[in-house]
């Protein structure tokens, strides 16, 4: 806990990133506060993956978990579920980033920064000039326009991307009660946070082209399924605002209907 006396942790969802979720990995071990360690914890959830990538993350140093149920949610769920326990402290903040090596891990120190000083989810956007040539695809850069704005015309806040490199305290996160499993948990996250009235931000990060085919925009059907999934969570979660709410007020945890 070098970095203002804080537990920081970082989750990784995988699913087939050999080629790059060692060097994601690496990145994030080398960052440095003060001389010392900026990360006290690295899960990556392996997602039904076919290649080396629970090895190769686990030798570049990171706690490895696995998930039998596809989808970047159900990856992201399991890793969380593995970040405190027993004899493990929960952390402080966690940082959310994927293994295709598309983020500047040197940024992560502001997404860090920036909840340390009270922001309940900082969202890292690529809507800047910082988006290098052929990053995002031009289907991906129109699905986060598009959703941004249904968002922004919903709940009135300057949302500009869905962007997975972000962070918020653990405590927040626990609070959200997230449950999307497939396309949706980005977009859950973002809008329960607005819902609830937690503090939102955003911050402009580098994005460079990925290493390897997205799983997701890479496809056809990918791409078809994400939009699906994105907006859909998204009137979902317009219809049971009022339950959320509520269930926030009180302490309470309230599943979506399925």
């Amino acid at each position: 806990m070098s970095f203002r006396n804080l537990n920081i942790a970082v989750v990784i969802p995988a699913h087939n990133e050999q080629s790059s979720v060692g060097r994601v990995v690496s990145d994030i071990v080398a960052l440095e506060h003060a001389g010392q360690a900026l990360v006290d914890d690295i899960v990556v959830c392996d997602n039904l993956s076919s290649d080396d990538t629970a090895n190769v993350a686990k030798k570049a140093g990171a706690r490895v978990v696995k998930e039998s149920v596809k989808g970047y949610g159900a990856a992201c769920l399991a890793a969380i579920n593995a970040l405190a326990g027993p004899t493990r402290p929960a952390p402080d903040i966690v940082v959310f980033v994927d293994a295709d090596h598309s983020a500047d891990i040197s940024e992560l120190i502001e997404l860090v920064e920036r909840v340390a000083n009270g922001s309940d989810l900082v969202v890292g956007s690529r809507n800047n000039i910082l988006l290098q040539k052929g990053a995002l695809s031009v289907h991906q850069r129109f699905g986060n326009a598009l959703a941004s704005a249904l968002i922004r015309l919903i709940w009135k806040q300057e949302v500009t991307d869905l962007g997975p490199f972000r962070a918020m305290p653990y405590s927040r996160l626990i609070e959200l009660d997230m449950q999307d499993k497939r396309f949706g948990w980005t977009v859950e996250m973002q809008v329960k946070t607005l819902q609830a009235g937690f503090r939102y931000s955003e911050v402009p990060v580098t994005t460079k082209a990925r290493i390897g085919v997205s799983k997701i925009s890479g496809t056809v059907t990918g791409t078809i399924g994400a939009a699906i999934g994105i907006f859909g969570k998204v009137f979902e979660l317009y219809l049971h605002e009022r339950e959320f709410i509520e269930s926030i007020n009180s302490g309470r945890r309230i599943p979506l209907a399925k």
